[in-house]
């Protein structure tokens, strides 16, 4: 889509080998989304892929928890009358927590990425999950757009 950039940025030794198949899956997952994307705002995304220490420091400084998590999404609007509206939007993903994930409910790497995908692209789309029925709302949708690519509904895991 013309209106959304995305760049990819390598925080840990464990990601390199994995990116050229994660640009893969964005862009194929970002064209199944494109309806969620409001046509009259740019999107600027960094896809940060980032490792569990970067992660518990980003969490501590903006959430306030001292913990790792698998997926944060950071968005900034910016709107004025001669570039419009832009989001800045820098999504950092864990390979440490991925990994663990995976290793436990023995699923894909990369279909668990689509789904952290997903959800922070979402995010960015206006959704949340502050209250259970925005929550399920959520939920729905990310079941929705996986079933789309095959992957079955990673909240039965």
């Amino acid at each position: 889509m013309k209106n959304i950039k995305v760049e990819f940025f390598s925080q840990s030794k464990k990601w390199p080998r994995r990116i050229p198949k994660i640009k893969i899956i964005t862009k194929k997952t970002i064209n199944k989304m494109s309806s969620y994307f409001k046509r009259d705002h740019r999107f600027e995304l960094n896809i940060i892929l980032s490792d569990k220490e970067k992660m518990i420091k980003l969490n501590k400084i903006y959430k306030n928890k001292q913990l790792d998590t698998d997926v944060l999404t950071f968005i900034l609007k910016n709107s004025n009358k001669n570039v419009g509206k832009i989001l800045y939007c820098d999504i950092f993903f864990s390979i440490d927590t991925i990994e663990k994930f995976i290793y436990k409910n023995k699923v894909s790497i990369y279909d668990h990425f689509n789904h952290l995908l997903i959800h922070s692209l979402l995010h960015i789309n206006g959704y949340d999950h502050k209250k259970n029925s925005d929550f399920k709302k959520m939920k729905n949708e990310e079941i929705k757009i996986l079933g789309s690519f095959g992957i079955n509904n990673p909240y039965t895991t």
